[in-house]
């Protein structure tokens, strides 16, 4: 068992923090924007698909943040979540719509090189942030910071599947690589919409929680049958007192 972090070392740590989520957050954004505008020219489900789920993961974040903004969040969370969950569905259903007239032959996917260059960054960069975020968070006691890294490089794998999906176009005329690669992006937003509607991101928690601005772990939301989940008991662990661990 590792001991607690110096004060002065905790405050360098949530720092750190507090710099990488505002990265990724602003990443996002600038993904979204691209991609958006890239996979309309090239007529591309997978990266059109990409582009929404970049700004979906934003204004998840955004829900959160209205969630905690009242003065009696718990009253929120229900709607909170039900946003994020429609805001996957309605995301997956659009994808999916696409993909099906790209197999089809309805519509036809031209070669992106801009689609293929802003995915070959994301692989390159998202891989990095959520290392640097976990073997921050773990350092200090903070689960949540930990569970997001872990977003993060999912988000990672989603850009290898665009990636893979744009250069089998481009290099072979597969078009219905691009289709794939959107399907792919689809069921993602399937699973996570699901999750959303029934709960199970309980666990998720504002990024004031992971830069430590207020506390990550309240005992009844580890005692919530809902929250039964490797987050959920990571978060309470690392928050225990009997750990001597402060709460991030």
């Amino acid at each position: 068992m590792t001991s607690a972090p110096t004060p002065l070392r905790r405050a360098v740590l949530q720092r750190r923090i507090r710099i990488v989520v505002a990265v990724t957050i602003t990443w996002n954004v600038v993904e979204a924007v691209i991609a958006l505008i890239a996979g309309g020219v090239a007529s591309s489900a997978a990266l059109i698909g990409f582009g929404l789920d970049s700004i979906v993961e934003v204004l998840s974040a955004a829900a959160v943040a209205w969630q905690f903004a009242a003065p009696d969040p718990e009253r929120r969370e229900r709607t909170a979540l039900r946003i994020i969950a429609i805001s996957f569905f309605a995301l997956a259903a659009y994808v999916t719509v696409e993909a099906l007239l790209s197999l089809t032959g309805m519509r036809e996917p031209e070669h992106a090189p801009v689609g293929i260059a802003l995915a070959a960054l994301s692989l390159a960069i998202m891989p990095f942030l959520s290392w640097f975020e976990r073997r921050t968070g773990r350092e200090l006691g903070s689960a949540s910071a930990v569970a997001d890294s872990k977003q993060t490089l999912i988000c990672s794998y989603l850009s290898a599947a665009l990636l893979t999906g744009l250069l089998l176009n481009s290099l072979f005329g597969w078009a219905w690589a691009d289709a794939v690669a959107a399907l792919v992006i689809a069921g993602f937003a399937v699973r996570e919409g699901i999750e959303a509607w029934r709960g199970e991101a309980c666990c998720a928690t504002p990024a004031s929680v992971l830069t430590g601005e207020t506390e990550a772990c309240a005992d009844e939301r580890c005692t919530d049958e809902r929250c039964t989940d490797e987050c959920c008991t990571d978060e309470c662990r690392t928050s225990s007192p009997s750990q001597g661990v402060d709460r991030a």
